[in-house]
């Protein structure tokens, strides 16, 4: 039968099965069991038109209900300018795809170069590659640089104050790589200096990974963590919220020899949790330990300014059993998004966004344990992101009450502990309606 979508014909068909070694397309599935194939008409609608279709999906969307968002945990409801949606939509941006023809691609490889430009800027490093999937993976493959460069090191130390998403990602990473994962125990929200520096003694380490600010949005003090790392030949690897760098320390600050984290933060959408993008700078000595590709600068044979790919270290470019990472996509597009967002933010837009956040989020605070109701589950100095626990009423019940008045309202952390994220997306009156709500239940309950 002819499909006329398809692009192949009958010949085309033929040729391509007496190569395979068969004589027909159902051959190709001889190995799949007559039991769990599908052999039924499908239940598809009948053709639509246009506006029929425009119809449906809105009636779909009508659906929704949008929620005012005070849930963080790596991904946050920032703003981003108009332009930014407007320009990634350019008919010659809107690919994802690698830019393996540098004469055909110098578009796609300048605005990469501006990206690592920029990150680079942003975490204080010396080398950022041409971007990671997400965070998580990001954190994942840097602990793989850790293993790589150590001789005979074997162990990576992972603090109880990094996300725990990104530590199931870590340690599946690791478990196919012989590497061992171990967790250095937190204390009063933040990483236990006396645990650490007894896993450290103990020898072995390849690298530390921490987080700032960590999961429970604790601003930490790394201070001497870089010292301790590499009196043992350890990396030191520090996971952050890109955003949150306008106006922290930088890892470069704290010492550390890989930088890695999301740019959701720089104004890309929630999106029901992702695309993101993940980062990653290193100090120059890791360059050839970092996965993924770099872009670099150079001038062509007229002397004009061109850029190329530098580096390529994963397997489709070199010998696999050479390569530093099976990584397979630049997530180029997230990585323009964030490049036309830091353009068009600035550096002082960028400072007032993160001033905006941190001060919402301690007002925010400073209203919910005024009430009585709840009080600040770690006395340690926090960002835009809060742990508060409540007495008498539960995590579920405040989280659903909420939801029916159309808010998130946070993260549950156990039974009786929300984790409240704040950006400057949030109003005013939007965190005293949560603040009153909550107030309510507890007078309902009464």
């Amino acid at each position: 039968m002819n499909y006329k979508f398809f692009p192949h014909t009958d010949e085309d068909l033929q040729q391509m099965l007496e190569k395979s070694g068969v004589k027909s397309l159902d051959d190709l599935y001889a190995d799949v069991p007559e039991s769990i194939r599908f052999r039924k008409e499908y239940n598809l609608p009948e053709a639509q038109s246009e506006i029929e279709l425009r119809q449906l999906f809105n009636s779909m969307a009508e659906l929704n209900e949008p929620l005012t968002c005070f849930a963080g945990a790596g991904i946050y409801d920032h703003y981003a300018p108009s332009v930014v949606q407007n320009l990634i939509e350019r008919s010659e941006f809107l690919t994802s795809y690698t830019p393996y023809q540098a004469e055909i691609s110098q578009g796609t490889l300048h605005y990469i170069f501006e990206y690592q430009s920029m990150m680079t800027e942003l975490t204080g490093m010396d080398i950022s590659n041409a971007s990671m999937y997400d965070g998580a993976t990001a954190t994942a493959e840097a602990v793989m640089m850790a293993f790589a460069n150590a001789k005979k090191a074997t162990k990576v130390l992972v603090s109880e104050t990094v996300d725990p998403k990104t530590v199931r990602v870590i340690n599946t990473y690791a478990k196919f790589h012989g590497i061992d994962i171990v967790m250095v125990a937190k204390k009063e929200g933040v990483t236990d200096r006396d645990d650490l520096q007894k896993k450290l003694a103990e020898g072995g380490v390849a690298g530390v990974v921490v987080q700032a600010p960590n999961y429970f949005g604790i601003i930490e003090d790394f201070t001497g963590f870089a010292d301790a790392a590499h009196e043992q030949k350890a990396l030191f690897i520090i996971n952050s919220i890109a955003a949150d760098l306008a106006i922290l320390k930088t890892p470069a600050e704290w010492g550390a020899d890989i930088a890695v984290g999301d740019g959701q933060s720089l104004g890309i959408p929630m999106t029901f949790g992702g695309p993101g993008v993940g980062y990653m700078c290193c100090t120059e000595k890791l360059i050839r330990k970092m996965p993924g590709r770099i872009v670099g600068m150079t001038q062509d044979n007229r002397g004009q300014r061109a850029f190329v790919l530098t580096l390529q270290a994963r397997e489709q470019h070199i010998r696999r059993q050479k390569a530093t990472s099976n990584i397979c996509s630049n997530q180029s597009l997230m990585a323009l998004y964030v490049t036309i967002y830091l353009s068009v933010t600035g550096r002082q837009g960028l400072r007032d966004v993160a001033e905006q956040s941190y001060a919402a989020a301690h007002y925010l605070c400073d209203e919910l344990t005024a009430t009585g109701l709840c009080h600040l589950t770690y006395n340690q100095p926090f960002f835009n992101e809060f742990c508060v626990t409540f007495d008498d009423l539960t995590a579920d019940e405040i989280l659903e009450t909420c939801a029916d008045w159309n808010i998130a309202a946070g993260v549950k952390i156990d039974d009786h502990t929300l984790m409240l994220a704040v950006t400057e997306q949030r109003t005013m009156d939007e965190m005293n309606d949560l603040v009153n709500i909550i107030k309510r239940m507890k007078e309902d309950k009464a």
